[in-house]
């Protein structure tokens, strides 16, 4: 998995915006649960490093200073988690935009913004969880 480029914090009390590299405004981590614009539950984060996961456990990047979720263009994909957070409710100061996006920094080659590779990340179920039936 890969790291962020430089530690920071993220208050738990405060909206934390994520967005994609061209500054689309595509969600917001409010204690460690990430929602979509309209505040539905979509995923939620881990640890020091801001590791990101949809609501079925796949691991999809890291989040980084910028708002962005960014991870390696080549990677080994880890296995779903087996527990999962409870699902929150929405929150009741959701807020209703964003502020501007920061201007992001180039990545390089070996990296990709998840949100702009691929948009749908958080609008399906993981192909990694077993076919109905299955146990």
């Amino acid at each position: 998995m890969a790291s962020a480029p430089r530690k920071f914090k993220i208050d738990p009390e405060k909206p934390f915006f994520v967005y994609n590299t061209a500054g689309d405004w595509c969600g917001v981590v409010l204690g460690g649960a990430l929602f979509d614009q309209r505040g539905e539950y979509i995923g939620f984060m881990l640890n020091d490093v801001f590791d990101v996961y949809t609501t079925s456990g796949e691991w999809i990047g890291n989040l980084w200073p910028d708002g962005r979720i960014i991870r390696k263009r080549n990677y080994t994909r880890p296995p779903l988690l087996k527990t999962l957070p409870p699902k929150p409710k929405k929150p009741a100061k959701f807020p209703s935009r964003a502020p501007l996006a920061l201007i992001p920094a180039e990545l390089g080659f070996d990296k990709v913004d998840v949100l702009e590779w691929d948009e749908e990340v958080f609008k399906r179920l993981s192909d990694l969880l077993p076919d109905a039936g299955e146990e």
